[in-house]
């Protein structure tokens, strides 16, 4: 069985976490995969306090298994949602867009495992300095926003760099890519695209077509221009429309900080094809049918094993 030391320090069965992908990662989809074995992170998103605790109390209602939440430290209502995981005693914090410093602290106090997303070998050592349990290596062949290096690059340089536990994240979808993860020095992986095709998965139909027809070639990445807000979504009229405007002569940083807003939603929520941002990562390709998340769990760590176990083949 595919264990590492990251599932007796949060005490779940395998050692692999579910993304916590705005407007997709709700407390439904979390109590599956931790219900699966993993461990399910609930997205707090740009939403409030009433929001995450409504949805911690959904996943509380479907799982007694540890959850986390992902706390994304650009959102407006960032002070009262870390209150909200103290007060609701929730056991691990993920953080994304920025640094968790200011919290660390009371995050820390209140007993929650705090284990940053990062995407660069300084930011790895400043949050292992602040006293995380451990990090998301995440490479740019995620979905969402990324960063410079890719997978392959970062994950062993970050295991090189720190002592904690590393999970690696971006193009990830079966078990060859969570053995390859193990080979490179990681204690775990984590998948977001894979899970947004779980049957569990409470986003748009039209958001899982767009994944389960998606070829090698079918994602670009935008807001690479002024640097600082890169994303990778799903080539469709909107992110076609987005990078025409970005590379325009007359186009300023400003514009384009304007043309995303509120396309997650219209994707994730409304289903829009046109006009929707339908964040995915490369390994959308590789996705290819609707499983319930422990189906997704078991085939991942399933395959995960047999790999290794035969690796001695490929050695004389």
């Amino acid at each position: 069985m595919i264990q590492s030391r990251l599932c007796d320090l949060l005490g779940i069965t395998y050692p692999v976490f579910q993304g916590g992908m705005a407007w997709i990662a709700d407390g439904k989809l979390a109590a599956a995969v931790s219900n699966a074995g993993g461990l399910g992170i609930i997205s707090a998103m740009n939403a409030d306090a009433d929001y995450l605790r409504t949805q911690i109390k959904s996943a509380r209602e479907l799982t007694d298994k540890p959850f986390g939440v992902n706390i994304m430290l650009m959102s407006p209502h960032v002070a009262e949602v870390a209150k909200v995981v103290v007060e609701e005693q929730v056991p691990v914090v993920t953080t994304g867009a920025g640094s968790p410093a200011p919290y660390m602290e009371s995050w820390l106090a209140a007993g929650i495992k705090v284990i940053p997303v990062i995407a660069s070998v300084a930011m790895a050592k400043k949050m292992e300095q602040c006293g995380a349990t451990a990090v998301v290596a995440e490479g740019q062949e995620s979905g969402g926003h990324i960063g410079e290096l890719t997978t392959m690059a970062l994950v062993p340089q970050v295991c090189d760099a720190v002592s904690i536990p590393v999970l690696a994240a971006g193009g990830i979808a079966d078990g060859r890519g969570m053995a390859a993860s193990f080979c490179l020095g990681a204690c775990g992986v984590q998948l977001g695209t894979r899970f947004l095709v779980a049957k569990e998965c409470s986003v748009h139909q039209n958001y899982k077509d767009m994944v389960l027809k998606a070829n090698d070639t079918s994602t670009i990445t935008t807001g690479r221009r002024f640097g600082g807000n890169t994303c990778r979504c799903i080539k469709n009229p909107f992110s076609r429309g987005f990078a025409k405007v970005e590379y325009a002569p007359e186009t300023t940083a400003e514009m384009v900080a304007e043309l995303g807003v509120g396309g997650l939603r219209k994707a994730a929520v409304d289903g829009d094809t046109k006009e929707g941002c339908f964040l995915a990562g490369q390994i959308s390709g590789m996705v290819n049918k609707e499983q319930t998340a422990a189906e997704i769990v078991t085939e991942l760590v399933t395959e995960c094993e047999a790999l290794l176990k035969g690796v001695h083949a490929w050695v004389k």
